[in-house]
């Protein structure tokens, strides 16, 4: 029998599995390629990184094109069930291909890392993302802890790159302590879930715990107790990875720490995997009718987590004058935000009237999609105009932006664009992805009450987000810049960089042709992830 089973594993591997793993392989190949040449002394770095990411984003459109001409909620598993392939697998490894090529560009601009270094930070940057593609596509617990590991071990370093800071080395140490512990506590909780449950497979989860539990899954129920309690320390985890309060202690030192380019690859990428896995994890604990209560007070309780998150991100990011730090706090409120999403998809689609929610329950995975989308461009764009104008004034504190209009208008004009969709505001594209998000908070609060308090919440911080952001604006455009100031004259291809950024904000939110045709994948996608479990 045993036989059996590697001579099947085998023959999946030689097939279709590695047709479906080509992108992930893509990057592999690519951090062997550049680590020969830095053994061999080979100026090629950055083309090989530009070769192999345009490489696997190749290999993700053509799996795309693949599930678009059969069947657009087609799911397949491979490699044992390990790993499932999905129009949501797919879109996220499309987002992490074209946000990695960003980033890459970005680096080349600004210059971090140097020559000596940069096979270390492109290999890393690399693996951290090869595990975030295993995050979005994890059909297994294995699989779960494997892609968070393989996401959080590299970004340590890259947090720390920046050899002979006090601040960097410091931010690296926190994270790595932070993340160990938040590691072991998930593990613990894998454990815990997998033991009683019988499996890892985390599309049989909810018919598990069925079997488990004696008629309806309640806390009465020893075993249900304990699978509780091990979704309560996986979420540990999953919490950490998305800055959520309060796991977010580590996220403001590491992003201010950091290079400006890693804390902007961090507050996407990261955030992006996470909430893939979180998806994935949600929907194989529900849709049964026996842990549809537990369910449903799983996800008022995100709800709540979601409140307080993106509540603290607002309020903390007000005394903030270093612009990173600041932006550390806006990840975190944005990371609540997009939780509301996931928050209504869970009271959705375990209520007695999923059946005829079922678009709305892929309306409010689309809107997070969708969310992602736009964060992409208006958070990078951010970050990179704080590392350009970093390279000329050698500061990032507000004050280095003081009357920045008058001597760099491309980036002013940028940031303001990005700044604006950040904060939700028509026409930008920031804004029809919060009123996605709030649409379903809205539908899931006709099935319960509390959801309410979350739309409101969400308002409100939209609301209060307006004064801290404005800080920025005030800065660039009302201030006068200081005689002293070191002069910000950005090459043209620095400023085109960021206004193509900037023109995707402004597009995703005026063109409805794209807006649209966007969130229709993305509802596509909401739609394979539900109906393959």
């Amino acid at each position: 029998m045993f036989s059996e089973l590697i001579n099947n594993l085998i023959k999946e591997t030689t097939g279709n599995g590695l047709n479906f793993f080509s992108a992930e392989l893509w990057l592999s190949g690519t951090i062997v390629a550049m680590l020969l040449f830095r053994l061999f002394s080979l100026d090629r770095l950055v083309p090989t990184a530009f070769v192999g990411m345009i490489g696997a984003g190749l290999a993700v459109w053509y799996s795309f094109g693949q599930f678009q001409a059969i069947e657009a909620d087609q799911s397949i598993v491979f490699f044992g069930g390990m790993l499932r392939q999905d129009l949501f697998s797919i879109y996220f490894r499309i987002f992490l291909s074209l946000f990695l090529i960003l980033t890459i560009a970005l680096t080349v601009l600004t210059g971090i890392p140097d020559n000596e270094d940069a096979p270390d930070f492109y290999s890393l940057l690399f693996g951290a993302t090869i595990g975030m593609m295993l995050m979005a596509s994890a059909n297994n617990l294995l699989i779960l802890f494997l892609g968070v590991e393989m996401a959080s071990v590299p970004s340590y370093v890259m947090v720390g790159f920046l050899k002979g800071r006090k601040s960097s080395s410091e931010a690296s140490l926190k994270y790595v302590v932070y993340g160990a512990g938040a590691a072991g506590v998930m593990l613990y909780g894998i454990s815990l879930v997998a033991g009683v449950l019988g499996t890892g497979d985390m599309s049989l989860l909810a018919d598990h715990l069925k079997v488990v539990s004696s008629g309806a899954a309640g806390l009465a129920d020893p075993e249900v107790r304990t699978v509780a309690l091990g979704v309560m320390l996986v979420m540990v985890g999953l919490a950490f990875k998305l800055s959520l309060v309060p796991f977010h202690f580590w996220c403001p030192d590491a992003f201010e720490g950091a290079s400006a380019e890693v804390a902007g690859f961090l507050s996407v990428a990261s955030k992006a995997g996470a909430f893939g896995l979180l998806v994935r994890f949600c929907i194989g604990l529900s849709g049964v009718p026996e842990t549809a209560a537990l369910m449903t007070a799983f996800g008022v309780a995100l709800g709540a987590v979601a409140i307080v998150t993106v509540t603290f991100g607002n309020l903390a990011a007000y005394t903030q004058t270093n612009l990173k730090r600041l932006f550390a706090y806006s990840t975190i409120a944005h990371a609540g935000y997009m939780l509301m999403a996931v928050s209504a998809m869970l009271v959705m689609i375990n209520s007695d009237q999923a059946a005829a929610l079922s678009k709305e329950i892929n309306y409010s995975i689309g809107g997070l999609l969708y969310y992602l989308a736009v964060y992409l461009f208006m958070n990078l764009g951010a970050f990179a105009v704080i590392a350009l104008v970093r390279n000329y004034t050698f500061d990032e504190d507000i004050s280095s932006f003081k009357g920045l209009m008058t001597q760099s208008p491309a980036l002013a004009i940028g940031m303001a664009i990005c700044i604006f969709s950040l904060i939700g505001m028509p026409p930008f594209g920031g804004f029809f992805a919060k009123l996605m998000i709030f649409a379903s908070v809205y539908k899931a609060a006709g099935l319960h009450w509390f959801m309410y308090i979350v739309l409101a919440a969400g308002g409100l911080n939209t609301v209060f987000s307006l004064f801290y952001y404005v800080r920025i604006l005030k800065a660039m455009f009302l201030e006068e810049r200081p005689a002293e100031a070191r002069k910000v004259s950005v090459p043209a291809v620095e400023g085109s960089y960021v206004l193509v950024l900037a023109a995707m904000v402004f597009l995703m939110g005026v063109l409805p042709g794209l807006a649209n045709g966007l969130s229709s994948i993305a509802n596509s996608a909401g739609s394979a992830v539900v109906s393959g479990k």
